[in-house]
């Protein structure tokens, strides 16, 4: 990881009895999980109410759409208050494109594109991107990566410039759901079939790195013994996912790793919000504490470097050859003179 810091108050993490520390730089890394990813809200959040921000951001998924507009300055309360009227007060449409059924998806005409009968993706961001959020990559407040996956070259396709929609659009194009989103000349979908906890793109570039994982397995429904052609047809990618996930851990880990708690909710759960955000409330919580004691932790060499500096007298000086001479010359000329 890096080795730049960033400068942080006495007043905020790290910081004591006046002495300035170096906060170190922190990565922040939001997977992809359908409707499981609005438990990246209350992380946000818990940034806010510690008064700090990410370093830099890695987003997949529905982790590009809430990254995406985090990095543009928004807060997490205010992510929250839009996602909250989008999905259950703005837009009837929007609700029936996530209930989870077909033939209330069919109903949503206006998002459809005849050639290929699957959705847009970029008409769907018209409606639930916060309007805020930044239209190029120069004009975020955050450095921010998005991932999507090539279709034909099957490996992960990282946006760092250009269109933030067109790169969201691109990184949540999930198959079946969205039609795939072709940017010069490379047919992309959904970032999450390539990486979806996308922190060790940012590994080299923070101190610290916290990753949410909202990846979920299917929950077995107790009217039935096997789940429905509709619910495979939605959750196979997530399993790809979350094996993805499992196998990326035994390699390398995050110094943060916060589990959304939304894992029993399916892909298209969205008119769920209010359930979501609730079972989501303890990511907030988990992550302060986390948070604070790694920060604490980190600063505490800088501030007693700073303290036991401050205490030491300062070193006496080593006369140059130049002083020397000025001596010596000073005590010829008082001889002479006596």
């Amino acid at each position: 990881m890096g080795s730049s810091a960033s400068e942080t108050s006495a007043s905020g993490a790290g910081g004591t009895n006046g002495v300035p520390a170096k906060r170190p730089r922190i990565g922040l890394a939001l997977g992809g999980g359908g409707a499981r990813g609005l438990a990246h809200i209350p992380a946000l959040e818990a940034f806010d109410e510690l008064g700090i921000k990410p370093d830099v951001i890695a987003g997949t998924s529905i982790g590009a759409i809430i990254g995406a507009a985090y990095a543009s300055g928004l807060s997490g309360a205010e992510i929250r208050a839009h996602t909250q009227e989008v999905l259950t007060q703005r837009l009837s449409l929007v609700r029936e494109l996530f209930n989870a059924r077909s033939q209330a998806v069919n109903k949503v005409l206006g998002f459809f594109n005849a050639r290929s009968a699957l959705l847009d993706p970029h008409a769907l961001l018209d409606i639930v991107m916060p309007p805020r959020t930044a239209r190029d990559f120069n004009d975020l407040q955050i450095p921010l990566k998005i991932v999507a996956t090539g279709f034909y070259k099957q490996e992960a396709v990282v946006f760092t410039s250009g269109s933030v929609k067109r790169a969201v659009a691109a990184s949540m194009a999930l198959p079946v759901i969205f039609e795939p989103i072709v940017i010069d000349g490379v047919a992309m979908i959904d970032g999450g079939l390539a990486n979806p906890l996308p922190f060790d793109l940012i590994s080299q570039e923070a101190d610290i790195i916290v990753a949410v994982d909202v990846t979920g397995a299917p929950t077995p429904s107790p009217d039935r013994s096997h789940p429905t052609a509709f619910e495979v047809l939605f959750s196979s990618p997530f399993i790809f996912e979350r094996t993805i996930v499992h196998e990326k851990l035994k390699s390398s880990r995050p110094d943060i790793l916060i589990e959304g708690g939304t894992s029993h909710f399916q892909t298209l759960d969205f008119l769920k919000v209010e359930e979501i955000l609730t079972a989501a409330r303890p990511v907030k919580d988990k992550l302060k504490a986390q948070l604070a004691r790694v920060l604490s932790c980190e600063t505490l060499p800088e501030i007693e470097a700073a303290k036991q500096a401050a205490a030491l007298p300062p070193p006496p000086s080593i006369p140059t050859e130049k002083s020397r001479k000025k001596r010596f010359g000073r005590k010829r000329a008082a001889k002479a003179k006596a």
